[in-house]
């Protein structure tokens, strides 16, 4: 933040949080914050988690549940790429959700993967790494097991050890080079010029279309989906920062 943030806007401890009097606090860094300081958060401010992988530990939800009710503050977890969140939360409210899964492919260099699942290997074009309860998966793959967490909370009925995650290791998917960041090559992959795919179906046109048809403009979306304290709010963020 140096240079680009005034200091009096930079918080070094967050023990110093009261002291700022802030309204939300939006995570996007590790599902650790949430685990350890999750629930102090919630005793200044609401609290948006942007690594719902954190509650797939049962103390940190129950110690999250309890600081919300007890401070009066709601809980707010981002839904990333889990498109169709309302319908499987409508379905399970109904009662009509027997079952859900949810997988997740990707190049293996996508992973940031901890624990046994470090060691995995692939050495097919395809390979499932893990196949099981979200809530096994979320302590060894927290960067890559966020959608899935996010469809645990939103079928609650079926929770972190009946919603069950696949995530697979492909070789033939997003190349290596295009996960160092570099926006310029990321652009020039996703969106081709419009003439190249004018003439395809929308449900052909893939995530270059949908990635192009998406306004940056547009401002974050917020839906209630929560009836009582504490709520759950799914967010959707729909700029891009290519």
């Amino acid at each position: 933040m140096a240079g680009s943030v005034p200091p009096s806007l930079q918080l070094q401890s967050l023990a110093a949080l009261g002291e700022r009097h802030p309204d939300l606090v939006v995570e996007v860094a590790h599902p650790k914050i949430i685990q350890e300081s999750g629930a102090e958060i919630l005793r200044y401010a609401d609290l948006l988690v942007g690594s719902p992988s954190a509650l797939a530990d049962q103390t940190t939800e129950q110690q999250l549940l309890e600081a919300s009710h007890r401070w009066s503050h709601a809980v707010f977890v981002a839904r990333g790429a889990l498109w169709g969140t309302e319908d499987i939360t409508r379905l399970d409210e109904a009662g009509g959700l027997q079952s859900l899964r949810v997988t997740m492919a990707t190049h293996p260099d996508g992973f940031r993967l901890e624990g046994p699942l470090a060691t995995a290997h692939s050495t097919r074009p395809r390979t499932v790494l893990y196949e099981g309860p979200v809530r096994g998966l979320c302590p060894f793959a927290p960067r890559n097991s966020n959608t899935m967490a996010a469809a645990a909370l939103a079928a609650p009925s079926l929770g972190f050890d009946r919603v069950i995650g696949v995530l697979v290791a492909d070789f033939r998917l997003l190349p290596a080079p295009l996960q160092a960041g570099d926006p310029s090559l990321l652009r020039s992959f996703l969106i081709p010029k419009r003439t190249s795919s004018t003439h395809l179906p929308p449900h052909h046109q893939g995530p270059a279309a949908a990635l192009a048809s998406v306004s940056p403009d547009l401002p974050p979306v917020l839906v209630n989906i929560g009836g009582s304290s504490p709520r759950v709010v799914w967010c959707l963020i729909t700029s891009l920062p290519l």
